[in-house]
């Protein structure tokens, strides 16, 4: 199918200035949510210094300062998504000069992020509590943090305190390494964390243009759609998420993979790998790389087991050297095992439950039967995309491999979305219903961000529930608004586009 463009372009180059303007809303976006962070942002119990500071005081504990937190949480996040549309339409050429002005608007959009309590999620929390456990020697494969005396203190959530850690031997090592360096002092962990997501983050900058230019898709264009992605920002930066390493490290190893730096790039995607495990899918796909154009079946399954082999047998010689084994591949099943409502697979469980309870049969039995029809139904798909398709689409290939993971799976994140992104925008996504979709979904789970969790004072009038709800209407108020009202905004919802001409870059 061809790749395709909108019919009229208003603004396709770069004007003095322009850009610059949706830069600015952006970092005024991102600034508000990080005065946001200090009302309604995680902060850890033992925080005592933070938690003194009259503003934070304010801000957390009075009424009238967690409104003003959530409002400006809430308006702040929709603004830098406007702000990342608007400087998609203002760049539209993506032409060489627009390089700066994404690396700019990367960089400022991240810094208040950067400065923020931890948003939309407590992982860091976990992180800390977990190199503790490491610390006392214990198998975080078997201990949970709840063996830590002080993790709530800590801040680390009760849900996941009894379960194995999913992460693998490096990230181990990471949380020990800096919890050793910080004396398990929360605040100065939580920086050094963010110092570690924003290598991620400077990684998938530097590798997604020069992938992109592999793949003959504009480098620029596939830059503003991955990493200055707004999505991608506040998964990596403002929740911390050790998946900005994770990702960082295997696309920068499956780039050196095709560019027959083979057995570098299989080092680096062991180091992800070594994070978290599920970055094992790229390795079929960089043993094909490895194998070469035109590689007989016997020759692809030499190259096969060599990658295979390669990748394990460092992780055997880590788990020797850890004590551990291969003991995460046991924990692997940890954060799998519940469901959402808005994943598919989930959804539809969801609905059989409900009419199998209604029938007076086991509604719960069938929903699992279906969430394990779905699973086997991703390494169906999985194994189409190693064993047919061509050699030239085999990153492509792998994107939709890594899709049928996610979208198969009764339990999706939206960090588990941003794993896609860059690796279906260096194979192209298309000017018409994909760039579509990829507004949309950011959008959504910008407003699910923002509504899920806030850490709200449980002694005063404003309820939790109050507090969602007022993010809720807020944030879903402002994306209606983006989509049918702005006049700016609104155009990229309802174009109608015609093919490039053959050979063209979008």
């Amino acid at each position: 199918m061809p790749a395709q463009v909108p019919l009229t372009e208003t603004e396709t180059s770069v004007g003095p200035n322009r850009p610059d303007v949706a830069i600015v809303q952006g970092f005024i976006g991102s600034l508000m949510m990080w005065f946001g962070s200090l009302g309604v942002g995680w902060l850890s119990l033992a925080s005592t210094g933070l938690r003194r500071n009259p503003v934070i005081i304010w801000l957390r504990f009075e009424p009238p300062g967690a409104v003003l937190s959530v409002l400006l949480l809430a308006l702040g996040g929709m603004l830098l998504i406007r702000a990342w549309l608007r400087l998609g339409q203002r760049l539209n050429g993506w032409s060489d000069e627009t390089r700066p002005y994404l690396v700019k608007a990367v960089v400022a959009w991240t810094i208040p992020m950067a400065l923020a309590l931890p948003l939309f999620s407590r992982d860091v929390f976990a992180y800390i509590a977990q190199g503790q456990v490491m610390i006392a020697k214990l198998n975080p494969y078997v201990d949970g943090y709840s063996q830590i005396s002080n993790y709530l203190q800590i801040g680390a959530d009760d849900l996941w305190a009894q379960s194995p850690t999913p992460y693998g031997p490096v990230f181990l090592w990471i949380e020990e390494g800096i919890v050793r360096l910080t004396g398990g002092n929360p605040d100065t962990s939580i920086i050094l964390f963010k110092v570690v997501a924003l290598i991620g983050v400077a990684l998938c900058l530097y590798v997604v243009p020069k992938l992109a230019e592999l793949h003959s898709i504009n480098p620029n264009r596939a830059l503003w759609l991955s990493v200055a992605n707004p999505l991608f920002l506040i998964n990596f930066v403002a929740a911390i998420h050790n998946d900005s390493l994770m990702i960082g490290l295997a696309l920068m190893g499956l780039y050196l993979a095709s560019v027959k730096r083979p057995v570098l790039g299989i080092l680096l995607i062991t180091l992800s790998v070594g994070i978290k495990p599920i970055t094992l899918i790229f390795l079929p796909f960089v043993g094909l790389l490895w194998a070469g154009k035109g590689a007989s079946w016997p020759r692809k399954f030499l190259y096969w087991a060599m990658t295979g082999g390669l990748c394990l047998g460092i992780l055997w010689i880590m788990g020797l050297i850890n004590g551990f084994g291969f003991g995460w591949v046991g924990a692997l099943s940890t954060p799998g095992s519940v469901w959402i409502w808005y994943a598919p697979v989930g959804f539809v469980g969801m609905i059989l439950a409900g009419v199998g309870n209604a029938l007076g049969l086991d509604g719960w039995g069938i929903a699992d039967i279906f969430h394990t029809v779905a699973r086997v139904a991703s390494l169906v798909v999985i194994a189409l995309q190693i064993f047919r398709g061509e050699h030239r689409h085999l990153v492509r290939r792998l994107a939709l491999a890594f899709a049928a993971i996610v979208l198969l799976a009764p339990m999706i994140q939206s960090w588990y979305v941003v794993w896609l992104i860059p690796l279906f925008a260096v194979t192209g996504i298309r000017d018409d219903w994909q760039v579509k979709f990829l507004h949309l979904t950011v959008a959504f789970f910008m407003v699910y961000a923002i509504t899920d969790q806030l850490d709200i004072f449980p002694y005063f009038d404003l309820s939790l529930s109050v507090a969602r709800q007022l993010a809720a209407v807020t944030a879903l108020a402002f994306a209606l608004y983006l989509v049918f009202l702005d006049p700016r905004t609104k155009v990229l919802f309802r174009r109608r586009y015609r093919p490039l001409e053959p050979g063209q870059l979008h």
